[in-house]
């Protein structure tokens, strides 16, 4: 500029000043903020540029590299921020930057004077982003030239209160230079390491060229807007590495973007492996939320369910309801479509990673099983499709080996009408227990759960695909029709199993609901099975949430009168032996010990030395 250009000074309009005054001390939650709006404008300067020269128009200086350049200045406490974009002219420094010439911009700042600066989405209709600066600047110094061939250069200058001035500027190249004077407790700003760790934080996927005193920082592409079919592996794998932080490659990568009903692209990633198993603490969301390749947020908690809190990658909407500082989401019922979306596309690519690659998905499992039984346990608008997802143990399976539902459903028996599951602490618990003996017998498949959260899901959801889901260990079980085999000649009468029962309800008392005889025990003496509409899991659970519950019930005891311990049993009842009722209730402890079901030993112990004393006479 030169010492005699003619300077004009303009009075802010009033609602900039209160707009001056509302972004400097309340609208941004984070100071740093400033840089990543600056960025944002220079580069959206930058695209206009590019859209001007593909439609062949003449532009000033055409043959300038398209770049952000910013230069950090200790002495002067200056940080100085250009673009070679559209810059401005005169008229439009004016209506940008010194009024608010829009519709409906007064209400606006009538709302953030009201406090209510949530519920407004004026974003980029005019330069709020811009007055960001003036957080850290007590001084902003703007150049710009215009890419019309015609127009002049200007200098803007203000000290961000009443008022601002313009100047005429020559030998300016197209585009727009801020010098932003900073403030003594803003110094901060004025360290190359600090803005570089900004703009690697918000800005590393700008689609132009950002240096930083000469050096390049956003060196990251943004893959996720880039076809697939451009994409190398290496690349996703560094992608993965930057984004989530990690050394290795990721286990899965989901690359894709849809058009409707939203315009949405996304890369996501599951990992290696979940440090949560191993009691890490729990994960924090792992998906960055982006709008036109600038971050709005990171490890976003909205754009995907918690139970999917493995998941890393990133997420880019150009539809995003941000309000006035980018910095939160303003239409809840926009961002649960986004989020619908999201969640149902990636659950879609599991189930097909599921089918297409089994061993893949097997090591998926055994790592990640935990957050889709959470989010089957939890989420019910999910429940069946993440059914689809389980993978269990069965009796039909070989160790080790993995079924879904669905397996089991194509080797079901014509007349089976449900589906079997039994839960037990190991697979060899399950199969040395009591409750497996008659769909040995009968050949029928039985699906093992080993936690809590399994019986839980299966028992919310009642059936699938039109068959019952019932727990092998619940009092009326539902088995296809069979053909009762004749007792054998040396079991118990009915006469006697009758009166045996009588007898052993009445000894044990209030421990047992119910005595009978069992039509599903082949070598076990005894069986106890759950309340009616209870499971052995279910007590085991409520247990579990409630320490000092020392019964759910008075359980069901069924005996074989088949098995030489009860034939044994009666005839020590029927010499009036004392003996019989110790006997019986260690019988009713040892089927408690096989369901998991009895907590406190102390009658047991005592008991078995006595036991053991007559044995050994």
């Amino acid at each position: 500029m030169s010492e005699n250009a003619v300077k004009e000074t303009k009075e802010f309009q009033a609602e900039i000043k209160q707009l001056l005054d509302i972004v400097i001390n309340s609208l941004y939650t984070d100071r740093q903020i400033f840089l990543r709006e600056l960025i944002s404008n220079a580069a959206d300067a930058l695209e206009k540029l590019r859209y001007y020269k593909l439609s062949k128009e003449k532009v000033q200086d055409e043959d300038l590299p398209a770049e952000i350049s910013i230069e950090t200045d200790s002495t002067s406490h200056t940080l100085t921020i250009s673009d070679t974009g559209i810059g401005m002219t005169e008229e439009e420094l004016v209506e940008n930057l010194g009024t608010i010439a829009h519709s409906g911009s007064k209400a606006f700042v009538q709302h953030l004077m009201e406090g209510n600066k949530e519920d407004i989405n004026l974003i980029g209709q005019f330069g709020v982003g811009f007055y960001s600066a003036f957080m850290v600047a007590e001084k902003v110094t703007l150049y710009t030239r215009s890419y019309k061939p015609e127009a002049k250069g200007c200098i803007w200058t203000s000290e961000g209160t009443g008022s601002y001035t313009i100047a005429e500027a020559g030998d300016l190249k197209r585009g727009t230079k801020i010098v932003l004077h900073l403030k003594e407790d803003a110094r901060e700003y004025e360290k190359p390491e600090t803005i570089k760790r900004i703009i690697k934080q918000y800005s590393s996927f700008v689609p132009f060229p950002i240096k930083v005193n000469g050096e390049k920082v956003n060196t990251v592409q943004a893959l996720w807007v880039k076809n697939k079919n451009e994409v190398t592996e290496e690349e996703y794998t560094e992608f993965y590495k930057f984004i989530a932080n990690a050394y290795d490659e990721p286990l899965f990568k989901f690359h894709f973007s849809v058009d409707a009903p939203l315009h949405i692209n996304a890369l996501l990633f599951v990992p290696k492996d979940n440090f949560e198993r191993y009691g890490f603490g729990r994960l924090e969301p792992g998906v960055n939320l982006y709008c036109r390749k600038v971050l709005i947020q990171e490890q976003s908690d909205i754009i995907l369910p918690e139970w999917l809190r493995f998941v890393k990658g990133v997420v880019d909407s150009e539809e995003l309801p941000l309000n006035i500082s980018r910095e939160t989401m303003q239409d809840s019922a926009l961002m649960s479509k986004i989020r619908r979306v999201i969640t149902g596309r990636f659950l879609k690519f599991l189930k097909e990673q599921a089918n297409k690659e089994p061993e893949k998905y097997k090591e998926f499992w055994e790592k990640f099983a935990m957050f889709i039984k959470e989010g089957a346990a939890t989420d019910l608008n999910r429940r069946d499709e993440l059914v689809k997802l389980l993978r269990f143990e069965s009796s039909k399976s070989e160790p080790d080996e993995l079924i879904s539902l669905d397996d089991y459903l194509e080797r079901m028996k014509d007349n089976q009408k449900a589906i079997y599951y039994l839960n037990g602490p190991t697979r060899e618990a399950i199969e040395n227990g009591p409750y497996l003996e008659i769909f040995k017998e009968r050949d029928l498949e039985v699906i093992y759960t080993f936690e809590a959260v399994d019986d839980y899901i299966l028992s919310q959801l009642g059936e699938y695909e039109g068959r019952k889901l019932l727990s092998a260990d619940q009092a009326n079980l539902e088995l296809p029709d069979h053909q009762e085999k004749n007792r054998a000649e040396d079991a118990l009468s009915d006469e006697k199993i009758k009166s045996l029962l009588q007898w052993l309800k009445e000894k044990l008392g209030e421990r047992v609901s119910e005595v009978r005889e069992s039509k599903r025990l082949v070598e076990s003496p005894a069986i106890v099975l759950s309340p009616e509409g209870m499971t052995n899991s279910m007590q085991k659970m409520m247990r579990m949430i409630n320490k000092d519950l020392k019964n759910t019930g008075p359980n069901i005891l069924e005996i074989n009168p088949k098995h030489s311990v009860i034939k044994k049993l009666n005839a020590l009842r029927e010499k009036g032996d004392p003996f019989a009722e110790t006997a019986a209730r260690q019988i009713l402890d040892n089927a408690l010990i096989s369901a998991g079901l009895l907590y406190d030993y102390r009658d047991m112990v005592n008991r078995m030395y006595e036991i053991l004393d007559r044995a050994l006479e």
